[in-house]
């Protein structure tokens, strides 16, 4: 009876820490728009982005064992006679064969490789991505905003039902603001 007791005590104890190390890993991971601008380069416009993206146990999971994870990233431009919006889809890839994360503009043709995760997340902090012409010539005054989050329709389909129910698959990035300057 009195190894029962210490049984008991034990779970007591480890019950609390597994539920602890359960919750962290159902914790979403963190997706900040840093800074953002629109700027005119020869053959149109790029969007130029600071994104800070932390991703939690789940997601790193998936990406390491070879799933891509798509961020969906929405411009928009606002004025009197200016209406434009414009989507990107920037894919995170982990390679296991080559050890090798990647980075991809999947309307653009490069693709950008780098020997470890950090890399690609410095990556996400000087993106840019090409943008239709018509937001080079912006007028003064414009209201411009950035979102980006999780591309759940890009999961495979046995991680969408789950993705988009567990708190652990919810990564978005609160909506980024900004007006053009005049000059």
């Amino acid at each position: 009876m009195h190894w029962s007791k210490r049984l008991a005590s034990a779970l007591i104890l480890v019950l609390p820490l597994a539920a602890c190390d359960a919750l962290r890993h159902q914790a979403p991971g963190s997706l900040v728009v840093r800074d953002a601008a629109v700027a005119s380069v020869a053959d149109g416009a790029e969007l130029v982005l600071d994104i800070d993206c932390r991703l939690n146990g789940p997601m790193s999971d998936a990406l390491e064992h070879g799933i891509p994870i798509t961020l969906r990233v929405d411009v928009r431009a606002r004025a009197t006679g200016v209406d434009l919006e414009n989507r990107r889809q920037v894919e995170l890839r982990y390679f296991p064969l080559t050890r090798r994360y990647q980075l991809r503009d999947t309307g653009a043709d490069g693709v950008r490789s780098f020997p470890g995760y950090e890399y690609l997340t410095d990556a996400l902090a000087s993106l840019r991505l090409p943008l239709p012409h018509s937001f080079a010539r912006l007028p003064a005054g414009t209201r411009l905003s950035v979102e980006v989050g999780l591309d759940h329709a890009a999961l495979p389909g046995a991680l969408r039902l789950p993705a988009i129910i567990a708190p652990a698959w919810h990564l978005s990035a609160p909506e980024f603001a900004w007006t053009v300057a005049a000059g």
